[in-house]
């Protein structure tokens, strides 16, 4: 299913003339031409609030760098250290022969 052809887009334009009126046509693409404006304004303010938010969190990563040279990450006190686990010994009857 593809585009409708231009036989099948008259058909179309006939039926909605019909249904319609002549005259109820051009509300109706007023309507749908204002409905459409008023989408792109609410996508665009949507846009705006995104950028808007990001480049505000680049700001404060920013400031938190400058304020904290070793980065937002950087630990204040080491971790706890641990004791380290003993290696089993090896035992000698089952270590591999090369023949």
């Amino acid at each position: 299913m593809g585009m409708p052809g231009p036989f099948e887009l008259i058909i179309i334009f006939l039926v909605v003339l019909l249904v319609f009126g002549a005259k109820r046509i051009p509300e109706i693409a007023r309507g749908v031409g204002k409905g459409i404006r008023e989408f792109k304004d609410a996508t665009n303010s949507i846009k705006k609030e995104i950028e808007s938010e990001g480049q505000q969190r680049q700001q404060s990563a920013a400031s938190r760098r400058t304020r904290n040279p070793g980065g937002p990450l950087a630990p204040t006190k080491a971790p706890p250290s641990r004791p380290a686990r003993p290696t089993p010994a090896k035992k000698s009857g089952s270590a591999r022969r090369d023949a």
